[in-house]
């Protein structure tokens, strides 16, 4: 690469999660040619953004673009002056909100712009899933959709999204982080009780109720063991209600969003998840790579991370008796946990670094900004 290349990160926020730390891992990897600088959209609860203040530790600018209100339109003309400004080559957008925002500025600056899919809702809330359908048509003007699996790569197809707009780059993570914990004797158990854990977004998709039920079923046989939810989001509040409920209540922790996440993630015995809808869940690549054993429901994007009786335990979805026996068996078979876990930790490092999917991305910037390259470069 002779030429650098000015590439915009561009999200609109919901806290520090999976895309959120994905943009951290992606910038942290990419070559000293390729600049990465960030647009984040600054709304009224959104003040002092963990991604900004970490994005700048990086050595990098972040711009926060005002809104007035989560329908301020005049957002697009603001991100177009930033695009303008700093010379910007390519914009990078993440999320149904900044997929949209993003498809326009890009259009008005005449500069090629690559929406990744993170992942798809399937809620039954209206307004979502409006915003849902309009960020999935902001993509089909898009310069190249981007998802992060196989299965987002079908979903995408879904809304008749097709090569060559659609390519494929294969998810990856920072594991540098957590082998750094995982390594380290200082971070330790402070308890004798087993510790099942949960790291992510609290929303619909992830089906979090179940993990309260096969939890309460658990506990009635072995009262030696607790369950902590690391996260936050819009169902926090009436999943605390209900667990309040359970007569297991008090083995039940809700710690919300933390810094220590790594820290706490290697306290686990057993990482679960129930989800019905996933991308490639990043916190389900860090339980992997911090050598702890999952059990969890067998969906795409799940499957491309546990393969079953060789990286961990998937039960049918919504088979919860399945998935509690799932529990009780890692829980009480050291053995076979440390050999999934072994292989398991192989696996994600051999297929989803952070280093490997930022060289394809990088590739892909240049070809969208090199005339003598971008033949497929696609413009609806």
């Amino acid at each position: 690469m002779k030429h650098s290349i000015n590439v915009l990160q561009f999200i609109c926020p919901t806290g520090f999660y999976g895309a959120e730390r994905w943009i951290l891992a992606l910038t942290k990897h990419l070559p000293a040619q390729i600049n990465s600088e960030l647009a984040i959209t600054l709304e009224t609860d959104s003040r002092n953004l963990t991604l900004v203040n970490a994005f700048k530790q990086q050595g990098k600018i972040a711009h926060e673009v005002p809104m007035q209100h989560p329908y301020d339109y005049a957002v697009i003309q603001r991100l177009v002056n930033v695009i303008r400004e700093r010379q910007i080559h390519v914009i990078h957008t993440h999320g149904y909100k900044s997929d949209i925002l993003g498809v326009i500025a890009a259009r008005k600056a005449g500069i090629p712009v690559i929406v990744t899919p993170h992942g798809f809702e399937n809620s039954t809330d209206i307004k979502l899933r409006l915003f849902i359908w309009l960020g999935c048509q902001a993509m089909k003007f898009a310069t190249k959709v981007v998802p992060l699996s196989a299965q987002l790569c079908t979903d995408v197809r879904a809304f008749n999204i097709t090569e060559p707009r659609l390519e494929y780059i294969q998810n990856g993570v920072d594991l540098s982080e957590v082998e750094a914990v995982r390594d380290d004797p200082q971070y330790s158990r402070h308890t004798d009780k087993k510790r099942i854990g949960f790291v992510g977004q609290m929303i619909s998709r992830k089906n979090i109720d179940a993990l309260l039920r096969i939890f309460a079923d658990y506990y009635e046989q072995d009262d030696n063991v607790e369950l902590v939810f690391l996260g936050d989001g819009d169902a926090r509040a009436a999943l605390q209600a209900h667990a309040e409920t359970l007569s297991c209540a008090h083995a039940i922790s809700f710690l919300g969003f933390r810094d220590d996440r790594l820290a706490l993630l290697k306290t686990f015995d057993l990482f679960v998840m129930s989800s019905t809808l996933e991308g490639i869940p990043r916190c389900l690549m860090e339980a992997c790579a911090m050598g702890i054993p999952v059990a969890a429901f067998d969906i795409p994007g799940i499957d491309q991370l546990i393969q079953h009786q060789v990286t961990g335990l998937l039960a049918p979805l919504h088979d919860e008796a399945q998935l509690l026996q799932h529990w009780r068996t890692l829980l009480s078979d050291p053995q076979l946990a440390q050999s999934l876990t072994d292989a398991a930790i192989t696996f994600v490092n051999d297929h989803y670094s952070a280093a490997r999917m930022a060289q394809e991305y990088s590739e892909l910037f240049t070809r969208l900004t090199d005339p003598a390259q971008r033949g497929d470069y696609v413009q609806a």
